[in-house]
C-alpha cells in the first residue's frame, strides 16, 4: 500500500539507484505517470518527458480498458475485448477517433512546455502510477521499439508501483528491465492499493513537467 503518488515514485527510486543508468530519462505516462515520473526523475538525476498513450473505453465502462491507441497511432486490443465486451466496428472507430483528438490535445499543452527529449543511447525508464489491463504501458513500449534505429534507447526499463501479475507477462518482452514494486493475486483497480489516489490535473502535468525541466537544466549547468 502506498501513501500517495509520491510514497510510490521515492520507494521505486530507491530500487532503481541499485541499477546502472547511463543518462537516464524517465518518460511519464500522462496523467498519474507524470507524478510519479517526477519523483523519479528528482531522485535519479535524470530528465523528464511524457511518452503519450490513451487507453480504449469499453462500452458503458469508462475506467475499463478494452485497449490503448498510441500517439504514433497504433491500437492494441486486449484479448477478446470486442467478445467481452460486444464491441462492434463503429464503436471501436469513434472511440479511436475520441482519443486521437485527446491525444493531439495533450500533445499541444504539454510539449509546449516540455519538448521532446532525445532518447538515442539512453535508460529510457517508462512509469505510470499502475499497470492493471496493460493496454497502455504495452502501446507506450511500442512508440519506443518503433522509433528509427539511430533514435532507439540504450535499454527500457519499465518501472510501475504495482501491476496485475499476468499482466507483467505481456510486459516483460517488450523491455530490457522491470521493476514492480507488488504484483499482487487480487487486483480490482490501481486506485486500491494507494491511501490518496487524487486525479493529477492536466495543470499538474504541465506544472512538473516546467519544474523538473528547471531542475535539470540546473544541474547541467
Amino acid at each position: 500500500m502506498f501513501r500517495d503518488r509520491a510514497d510510490a515514485g521515492w520507494r521505486m527510486a530507491a530500487k532503481l539507484k541499485e541499477v546502472p543508468l547511463h543518462d537516464p530519462v524517465v518518460l511519464g505516462i500522462p496523467r498519474g505517470g507524470v507524478a510519479i515520473g517526477a519523483v523519479l526523475a528528482e531522485e535519479l538525476g535524470a530528465e523528464l518527458d511524457i511518452v503519450l498513450a490513451r487507453k480504449l473505453r469499453a462500452p458503458g465502462q469508462p475506467e475499463l480498458a478494452i485497449g490503448a491507441l498510441s500517439e504514433t497511432g497504433e491500437v492494441q486490443l486486449n484479448d477478446r475485448a470486442a467478445e467481452v465486451w460486444n464491441v462492434d466496428d463503429d464503436y471501436l472507430k469513434e472511440e479511436i477517433r475520441t482519443q486521437k483528438r485527446e491525444i493531439a490535445r495533450r500533445q499541444k499543452l504539454f510539449r509546449e512546455v516540455r519538448p521532446r527529449v532525445p532518447l538515442a543511447g539512453r535508460s529510457v525508464i517508462v512509469t505510470d502510477d499502475g499497470i492493471a489491463t496493460g493496454a497502455t504501458m504495452i502501446a507506450a513500449l511500442k512508440v519506443l521499439r518503433g522509433q528509427e534505429a539511430e533514435q532507439q534507447a540504450r535499454e527500457v526499463i519499465v518501472a510501475v508501483p504495482v501491476a496485475a501479475a499476468d499482466r507483467l507477462r505481456e510486459i516483460r518482452p517488450l523491455c530490457d528491465r522491470l521493476v514492480c514494486l507488488l504484483q499482487p493475486e487480487s487486483f480490482l483497480a490501481i486506485g486500491q492499493f494507494y491511501s490518496d489516489f487524487t486525479q493529477v490535473a492536466d495543470a499538474d502535468v504541465v506544472k512538473l513537467l516546467d519544474c523538473a525541466r528547471a531542475l535539470y537544466s540546473s544541474w547541467r549547468d
